[in-house]
């Protein structure tokens, strides 16, 4: 499938009026198809299914340069599988787009397919740690929104706990930075993390709630009774 195919299968699941509303929504400058989320699922999950992992790996990085809403998005689906063989070149190519990373919703999906390589590969978070310390603020952002399959894991292993506290070590060094969406992430970490480790989302939030923003304490306890 080349580029072409694949930008003419998400124009030919345009809505009208829907281009305007997502340019608002996510504040996006690039351009904006106006596909709507369930049909990127559904062509994705067919082109994973049709593909194989060189040719799903060619078409991802061709989506994402285009620099399309939609086809970033798609390139993050296109790529996100449990078990991928050999998947070397998957993580380089996820890897290579996160300096690019500059809205939520792309950097999302990116990061869903960034977590499966993760958990298949955990060596791979000495890499992710480098980005705590990033100048980028997305990057930093990434490190925790990558991870998050360690916070919803409902019966860890030793070695499952002793990263979620390497996790919740990033997070704390990130308490201090004020800006919403590093807020935002470590909350996010935590209360996905508090359904399955409360005991260990307290003990993070009676040392570092006091300084995190108030929304993003409220949201990290949502769930702790």
């Amino acid at each position: 499938m080349t580029l072409d195919d694949a930008l003419a299968a998400l124009n030919s699941q345009i809505e009208p009026g829907r281009a305007a509303q997502k340019a608002a929504y996510h504040k996006q400058s690039r351009v904006i198809l106006g596909v709507p989320n369930g049909a990127i699922n559904d062509l994705t999950k067919g082109w994973r299914q049709s593909l194989t992992v060189p040719e799903r790996v060619a078409l991802a990085d061709a989506l994402w340069q285009s620099d399309i809403f939609e086809a970033r998005i798609a390139a993050g689906k296109l790529l996100t599988q449990s078990r991928i063989k050999d998947d070397a070149d998957v993580w380089d190519l996820l890897v290579s787009w996160v300096p690019d990373f500059d809205s939520w919703a792309i950097a999302d999906h990116a990061c869903g397919a960034l977590g499966k390589r993760l958990t298949a590969a955990p060596i791979r978070l000495d890499e992710v740690e480098c980005w705590t310390t990033s100048d980028h603020l997305w990057t930093r952002r990434a490190a925790l929104v990558a991870t998050l399959p360690w916070s919803k894991l409902p019966n860890p292993k030793p070695a499952d706990d002793d990263i979620r506290l390497r996790i919740l070590g990033w997070a704390a060094t990130y308490v201090p930075d004020r800006a919403w969406f590093i807020q935002k992430a470590i909350a996010w970490w935590l209360r996905d993390l508090s359904k399955h480790a409360p005991d260990m989302t307290r003990a993070f939030l009676a040392e570092h709630g006091p300084a995190m923003k108030p929304f993003a304490q409220k949201e990290a306890a949502k769930y702790l009774k």
